[in-house]
């Protein structure tokens, strides 16, 4: 939720920012802030934090004041409503947040390290607004006894995710919004400020539908945690019944496909990505399977009657090679599933996506289950078992080829 806007005096100004009142004085004089009756706008916040980037960049002050002069620069988009969510610095020092969370200051200093932030240097510094929130979410983990190690690195996979949602979105925005503007002639004034009523819509739309699509990708994590231990309980009191042809599922994966899609940009991950699942959705229902989620680099498939589905990895794996793709590896799993909302969860599938991990390059991996119940176009070989994360017991793992 965006924070209403607030009026601030100039020493204020100064401690939110980060800066001294000098600071302030100065570029007040410079034309870079506006003040109203000896007040500011929470907006000037922002205004100070970039001037400053700019000027620590070697950016000339003087020289940015004229393009602003002569409006060939502006800061003015910086009042619109999405700045203010970029913290301010807090009346609180770290020392303080990571006391009041119940953490020491040199955890919440690893944290800022493994999430990309700035690292503190000392407990007296004040802490951000926004770095605030973060401190006391941690301090979450440290109330109910999670170690510090695992926090640390399951913030990490915070930090890749998020970043490469916020380069995403900001290359979008520079190059589909902003460039075609500006390639129209249009003053890089007005171009950051059309561009940024645009940003202004998208984060009132956007912030509530990114945290409604994180919990659903929650509910698909946790409950597929909740599933795997009922089947371990069930397995331990011997009530697991296998069935006798229980559904496949089948994992694919591209190897390399992130790196490959980074270097070569947006329009050729847009091109794999359609010609990837034009082999997917092809080739697994000729086999009587369906793609169920895309994840990432990779899709995830169901199908009903195991049988077919070695065949329908193999196929995928030669389509993939065919049509010039990354090479695909596969892991493949039968056992029981449990359905919810058109996803599945479970130890098979928990199991299937293990093995894809396992697999090296066009390569198709499978259980002992999948060869049992697989058709004869398909022949096996045994290449013995392997300790899989999550799984107590060993895995006698097959690799898959034509028959």
């Amino acid at each position: 939720m965006t924070k209403p806007p607030e009026s601030l005096n100039e020493r204020q100004l100064a401690e939110r920012a980060g800066v001294d009142v000098e600071t302030i004085r100065q570029y007040t004089e410079f034309g870079f802030l506006d003040p109203t009756d000896s007040t500011y706008s929470d907006g000037d916040v922002a205004r100070v934090r970039l001037v400053g980037s700019c000027e620590r960049g070697g950016l000339p002050l003087a020289g940015m004041a004229e393009a602003v002069e002569h409006g060939l620069v502006s800061f003015s988009f910086l009042d619109m409503p999405q700045y203010r969510r970029f913290g301010a610095f807090s009346d609180r020092t770290y020392g303080q947040a990571a006391a009041d969370a119940g953490l020491t200051f040199e955890f919440v200093r690893r944290v800022h390290e493994a999430l990309g932030l700035s690292i503190p240097e000392s407990e007296g510094d004040r802490i951000r607004e926004t770095d605030l929130l973060l401190v006391r979410m941690i301090g979450v983990t440290a109330k109910f006894g999670v170690p510090e190690e695992a926090v640390v690195r399951t913030v990490r996979v915070y930090a890749d995710g998020l970043r490469r949602i916020t380069e995403a979105e900001s290359q979008l925005y520079r190059d589909r919004l902003e460039q075609p503007l500006l390639e129209s002639g249009m003053p890089l004034a007005e171009a950051m400020r059309a561009a940024s009523d645009f940003g202004a819509e998208l984060n009132a739309a956007g912030d509530a539908s990114v945290l409604a699509l994180y919990h659903r990708h929650q509910e698909s994590a946790w409950l597929s945690g909740m599933v795997a231990r009922i089947e371990e309980t069930l397995e331990q009191l011997g009530l697991y019944r296998r069935l006798a042809r229980p559904p496949a599922i089948v994992f694919l994966d591209l190897t390399g496909y992130t790196r490959l899609t980074e270097e070569r940009g947006d329009a050729a991950a847009a091109e794999l990505a359609a010609n990837l699942a034009g082999i997917a959705q092809t080739t697994s229902q000729h086999h009587g399977g369906r793609p169920v989620k895309w994840l990432g680099d990779g899709i995830m498939f169901y199908f009903a009657d195991p049988r077919e589905s070695a065949l329908a990895a193999l196929e995928m794996v030669e389509g993939t090679r065919e049509a010039g793709l990354p090479p695909a590896h596969v892991g493949v799993d039968a056992g029981p599933v449990v359905m919810q909302d058109g996803d599945y969860f479970g130890r098979t599938v928990n199991l299937a996506a293990r093995i894809a991990g396992r697999a090296e390059s066009s390569e198709v991996l499978v259980t002992t289950e999948v060869v049992e119940k697989s058709s004869d176009d398909v022949r096996f070989q045994e290449i013995g078992e392997a300790d899989l994360k999550g799984f107590a017991a060993p895995v006698l793992l097959h690799r898959a080829s034509r028959a």
